[in-house]
């Protein structure tokens, strides 16, 4: 994908993910998704991000025909949502709000309203599926660290850091701390824009439901919990 700046949005939540002052309904970085990780038997030794990519589901994400979901962000009073339904076999994505509905292939050429729609899909899926893509996403750096201290919840879990290229992506170069436990699923992250400790974003992984297999955390939550995003209306088929 091409390094398009994300677009200036409406005040209060749409604007980009990577500003530290404001919220994750734009931005977040991903590349090309991998299929699924190789097939393994009993005597494959896993990687750290295989195991928590594998505790999340991602072994039946080629069972997965449909998913739908409704991205939403409660702050000060103030409540935005947009839905999508997702076809990853043929890459078909529908995006609808209460006021538009927009429909197109990404594997087809997108004019500049599907483009718009892509660009918030990427970001609203990665943070749904974000454990995935620790293998699914190509030109990123990994990085590990055993029994450090969380930011938010000040437990002591384990760190695995995923770092971004500077290429690729609609926002390159970012970089993602991931806190899991010993049971290998995510509890907190920290998201950096452009890898930069200033440009910061810290929330919690909370609320876990399991949809035909795929573990999905449904709440995002800040350290004051005045910050909410979360998931509602998902199915998975």
């Amino acid at each position: 994908m091409s390094k398009t700046p994300i677009l200036l949005l409406v005040f209060v939540f749409l604007f980009a993910c990577k500003n530290p002052a404001g919220d994750p309904s734009e931005g977040t970085n991903t590349n090309q998704d991998r299929e699924l990780l190789p097939e393994t038997d009993e005597n494959t030794i896993l990687s750290t991000a295989e195991t928590i990519a594998l505790k999340h589901g991602v072994d039946q994400w080629d069972q997965v025909n449909e998913i739908a979901f409704t991205f939403n962000i409660d702050r000060a009073g103030n409540h935005f949502e947009r839905s999508f339904i997702w076809k990853p076999k043929t890459q078909q994505v529908t995006y609808m709000t209460s006021t538009d509905t927009v429909a197109y292939n990404r594997n087809e050429p997108l004019d500049s309203i599907q483009l718009l729609a892509d660009k918030r899909f990427i970001n609203d899926k990665y943070w749904m599926l974000s454990p995935f893509h620790l293998v699914w996403d190509k030109g990123t750096t990994i990085s590990e660290e055993e029994q450090v201290v969380a930011p938010i919840s000040k437990d002591t879990l384990n760190k695995i850091t995923l770092l971004y290229g500077d290429e690729g992506g609609y926002t390159p170069g970012d970089g993602y701390d991931f806190y899991y436990g010993d049971d290998f699923m995510v509890r907190e992250w920290v998201f950096r824009e452009g890898n930069d400790p200033g440009k910061t974003m810290t929330n919690t992984f909370e609320d876990y439901a399991n949809y035909n297999g795929l573990n999905i955390a449904r709440m995002h939550q800040d350290s004051t919990g005045g910050f909410k995003l979360y998931f509602t209306n998902i199915s998975v088929k």
